[in-house]
């Protein structure tokens, strides 16, 4: 994974000498100084262990070897205790955080295309109780409307201040929470608010009039429409029957003295909290049923793998708080004091999509210490940089590539390295605000060579969770001093996690060096199920003899000596081909999508076919400039088109399927390139930006005929 440089051998030979020295001279200041004697006694220690010595027994931490946590904080078992006792605590201090929008513009591309571009200003915020009492007087609002204790409720809404504040009115109240993803299609919303069967949902004033408006009369039972920020122009053309609401009108209606109940209905540990419609991979969106018990438990595990965190801590949320993921980290923050920033991938960074050119992105102005992120954001940072490292001077490449090999060397042996930290990543942290302490990356798997870049160039550990909606989004995640890659951790305190043998592939819980098998998730977190879907519940919860309740997440695993999880394999991804050879899918894909030419990849395969064909979204500049070598010269679309550069990064894909050690038979035959990209929006990856097989594959079906040669 080191960088390769073209540096003289023998002034390299000086440079690694004057480095040997640097490295003799401040080791043992550092070494007494920095504290990192036990910061590296901690990475080699023992962090899970199995409860019993038979095969196949379960893992737990090993800070919960005889009891599994689950209450935060004494007597906080449920969500509106929790954020109560925060509020005691915090009480006047900054919790929620919005940038002034100061000026929008529309900019007119070269193609003739408008982006809207805005000018942001400071945040703003509110302190712990300021979003106590506005979410005191929402739900007080939404009773005076008619909402019930344990009846569900919709939100519709991008990540924002105003999705928290209603979430914690439905906590205080005892109001099932449904979320929707803002980027679901208009199917799966109809399909999320019937089967809920809700007359409420809140919604913002922009997907109220892109996407509500096309579908409001396939909803029948709706009655009320709550905008988050103010009521839209055109909202009398919605159906009779359905009135629109502002954010605000209700909380005045709630903030009345003789309208607030006097004896609420408080929620218990097991009533549910959340009905999370995921954007799964496959099919319509399913309802995880999260009881409060499931969050607090999820959330007691997660904090407890964040040292120091506190009311120093800065959070920037951008991330589908409609995804368990951001949601969790949100909850973490919330109930430790922390301030919460809100931002969008649209005005994320200096060079983001909406951020007119000169001011300033989300970070800049934050300058958080926590973030969440999923593998595709990350990928996206890591390419950006090297494409940057790439257009630098000879002399500054080399200079950047020495240090970065440099520092990969130091923290392989968990050194830490601050005269490169200051002198050549400065700029790189600056990225990301220049302050993040700690950056945690889920959703789906981060390769080995994104993690390790990231902890070079940010100056900060970057740690892998493993959950799902299913688990509450707690299932495990590395510890701040363990720089292994590839690894997702140990589990949480919360829960033990055991591997159940998987014929089929191969994985069994007996193997050697290391266990492996199917991924079983047990504990508190472990959710009450599917909405209104039994037979699949029945599917993927299981509860054994001692009443512990098990998730199949139907991820393969394997547990290493130190009791850390790696994910290996994935049921689904699973594929047989003809001749009887299994492609793990996930696997083929993880072994390309890193590569400069590549944006994202899907591979496929059918078992009545012999070999693997792959979809690919390129590198627009990658590409281009291939073409450009290569003499071919069209618009990006007919580059894309082209029989001819499909067969060029056909040879790329290839040689870095060998360099990968890829078997010959999981090596794509066939690619089809895809001049658009796959976003949330396309319907093509989940929020997460998780492919979606199905409608990937639906989407490309006359190119899976045309690569494996099929006529009508």
């Amino acid at each position: 994974m080191k960088l390769t440089h073209t540096i003289n051998p023998v002034f390299l030979q000086l440079i690694n000498f004057i480095i040997l020295v640097y490295t003799f001279i401040t080791y043992v200041p550092w070494y007494i100084l920095s504290g990192s004697r036990q910061t590296l006694a901690k990475s080699k220690q023992i962090k899970a262990k199995p409860v019993t010595n038979k095969p196949g027994s379960s893992y737990r931490s090993v800070n919960s070897l005889h009891c599994l946590a689950s209450v935060l904080y004494p007597g906080c078992d449920t969500l509106d205790k929790a954020f109560k006792y925060a509020k005691t605590k915090f009480k006047d201090k900054k919790l929620l955080g919005t940038r002034e929008v100061l000026k929008e513009e529309d900019e007119i591309q070269p193609s003739g295309r408008v982006f809207k571009k805005v000018i942001l200003g400071k945040y703003t915020w509110l302190s712990y109780d300021e979003v106590y009492i506005k979410a005191t007087n929402f739900g007080n609002g939404l009773a005076i409307l008619g909402q019930q204790p344990k009846t569900n409720i919709a939100i519709f809404c991008e990540t924002r201040a105003e999705w928290m504040i209603v979430a914690q009115a439905c906590f205080m109240c005892n109001y099932q929470l449904v979320t929707l993803y803002a980027t679901l299609g208009g199917p799966a919303i109809v399909h999320g608010l019937n089967e809920s069967e809700v007359t409420t949902i809140i919604t913002s004033k922009e997907l109220m009039q892109t996407k509500l408006k096309e579908i409001v009369s396939q909803v029948p039972l709706l009655r009320h429409i709550i905008t988050v920020d103010g009521k839209p122009t055109t909202w009398s053309e919605f159906p009779k029957g359905v009135i629109v609401h502002t954010m605000a009108s209700v909380q005045a209606m709630g903030a009345k003295a003789d309208n607030v109940s006097k004896q609420q209905a408080r929620p218990v540990p097991s009533d549910i909290a959340v009905i999370m419609y995921t954007s799964g991979s496959t099919g319509l969106p399913k309802g995880v049923m999260i009881s409060h018990s499931n969050l607090i438990a999820g959330i007691t595990g997660m904090a407890e793998r964040i040292p120091h965190l506190g009311e120093k801590d800065i959070y920037i949320g951008y991330l589908p708080l409609a995804h368990v993921l951001e949601l969790s980290a949100e909850l973490v923050c919330l109930s430790h004091g922390c301030r919460i920033g809100y931002s969008s991938p649209q005005t994320l960074a200096d060079q983001s999509s909406k951020i007119k050119k000169g001011s300033k992105g989300d970070v800049t102005m934050l300058r958080p210490t926590l973030m969440a992120s999923v593998p595709e954001i990350m990928d996206r940072i890591y390419k950006n940089v090297m494409n940057k490292v790439n257009e630098m001077t000879s002399f500054q490449r080399n200079l950047f590539i020495l240090a970065y090999n440099y520092k990969m060397e130091q923290i392989s042996n968990g050194y830490t390295t601050p005269l490169c930290d200051s002198l050549i990543f400065r700029k790189v942290r600056l990225l990301l605000g220049g302050k993040i302490r700690v950056l945690l990356c889920g959703g789906a798997p981060l390769s080995a060579a994104t993690q390790r870049f990231m902890n070079i160039c940010f100056c900060c550990p970057v740690g892998q969770g493993y959950g799902l909606t299913e688990s509450a989004g707690a299932g495990t995640i590395t510890e701040v001093w363990d720089y292994t890659t590839g690894r997702v951790g140990a589990p949480l305190v919360c829960c033990e996690i055991k591997l159940m043998n998987w014929e089929k592939g191969g994985y069994y819980n007996t193997d050697k060096p290391y266990p492996r098998g199917e991924i079983l998730i047990g504990g508190q977190n472990v959710t009450m199920g599917y909405y209104k879907n039994e037979e699949r519940t029945k599917k993927d919860f299981t509860v054994d003899e001692t009443g512990q309740r098990w998730l199949h997440t139907g991820d393969i695993g394997e547990f290493h000596a130190d009791g850390c999880l790696k994910i290996i394999d994935r049921k689904k991804d699973l594929v047989k081909l003809q001749a009887g050879e299994y492609v793990s899918l996930g696997k083929v894909e993880a072994a390309l999508k890193n590569l400069p030419l590549v944006d994202n990849i899907c591979a496929y395969a059918s078992s009545f076919q012999s070999y693997v064909i792959a979809f690919v979204v390129p590198n627009q500049k990658e590409l281009t400039e291939l073409a450009r070598k290569k003499g071919f010269k069209g618009t990006w679309e007919e580059i894309c088109t082209s029989a001819e550069m499909e067969k060029e990064v056909l040879k790329v894909v290839t040689e870095a399927a060998s360099s990968a050690h890829l078997e010959k038979f999981e090596i794509p035959v066939k690619i089809r390139l895809s001049p658009d990209p796959w976003t949330p929006e396309t319907g093509l990856v989940t929020d997460a930006f998780k492919l979606k097989r199905r409608e990937l594959t639906s989407h490309y079906q006359m190119d899976i005929d045309r690569m494996y040669g099929k006529t009508k």
